[in-house]
Order: structure tokens, then sequence, then C-alpha cells
């Protein structure tokens, strides 16, 4: 089983069948290499080899990074007075301070 061995298909596929046989039996590990007589290291072994042999490889792709645009204006918020005035208010606004110009604005005008 060492890493510089060709590998032997029947023994990988005998190896494959009793892991999934151990998996279906619902026994531990240790019983189940007790009850068919097998070395548990050598089990052991086995499992993690197939399971890496399992895993898909990572391959690597080339990626091309693009610019992301501005947002347009961050969505800017409109407001219409009852006036008829317009007041456009851009992203990032301090809420007490956009309070107390829409107090000043709707107050009546003097008569």
């Amino acid at each position: 089983m060492s890493q510089g061995r060709p590998r032997d298909p029947r023994k990988q596929h005998q190896w494959q069948r009793r892991i999934e046989q151990w998996q279906a039996s619902g026994l531990s590990i240790r019983a189940f290499c007790a009850r068919h007589r097998l070395a548990e290291p050598r089990f052991y072994a086995w499992r993690r080899l197939l399971r890496r042999r399992q895993e898909p490889s990572a391959d690597f792709v080339p990626v091309r990074l693009l610019a992301t645009p501005e947002p347009a204006a961050a969505h800017a918020l409109e407001v219409v007075l009852t006036s008829g005035r317009r007041l456009r208010v851009g992203p990032g606004f301090d809420a007490a301070t956009l309070r107390h110009l829409l107090a000043v604005l709707e107050e009546a005008p003097p008569c």
C-alpha cells in the first residue's frame, strides 16, 4: 500500500466493498474487523486512502477581476415638500440634521 506501487484495481474494489459492508452493518470498526478477521490498522489505512482517492482534485482556473462600476448616486432620496420644494438627500446623511431642516422648511411663512 505504499505510494510508490501501482494501484491494484481488484484490491481497491475489494476494500471499497468491505468499507461499504462495514457502513451498512452498524458495527464499530473494531467489531467489524474482528468478525471478518481484518487487521484494524489496515482497515483504517484503506479507508483513509480510498477517501483521498475519491476527493475531487482542486484545479486552478484563471480569474480576471473587473472593476465594479460606481453605484448610480447610491439611490439618493428626494423629498417633495407641501410647498412644492424638492429636497435631494444623498446616502450617508445625518438624520437629526435632516429632521431639523425639514422642520425649518415646513414652517409657515411669515404673514
